[in-house]
């Protein structure tokens, strides 16, 4: 998260937004929130509605594996991006551009 923190600017120049959602309860995602410095939208999934759609939630951990997809402004996934390597903003920066360019 502190990464895409950082790199902020990459997206809104790209009239992107970033948000991030997680299967933790509100009150800890504001903790997260202070914590890390990010300015972006932290959404709850406590349910585990949309990361059970999206096909992240570890069921038998009842998290959500860590991934980052870029959506398009009709609603289709471009890019995704799965692992550790999901919460380095590179890939979905890049994505985004290429996006900005069709």
């Amino acid at each position: 998260m502190k990464g895409y923190q950082a790199g902020i600017s990459n997206f809104e120049g790209n009239d992107t937004q970033v948000f991030g959602i997680s299967t933790d309860n509100t009150p800890s995602l504001k903790v997260f929130a202070e914590q890390t410095g990010a300015t972006f939208p932290l959404l709850s999934d406590f349910m585990r509605k949309v990361t059970k759609e999206y096909g992240v939630l570890n069921e038998e951990r009842g998290i959500a594996n860590r991934s980052t997809f870029v959506i398009d402004t009709q609603g289709k996934i471009t890019y995704v991006e799965e692992g550790n390597s999901a919460v380095d903003p590179n890939g979905a920066t890049q994505a985004c551009s290429r996006l900005k360019k069709k």
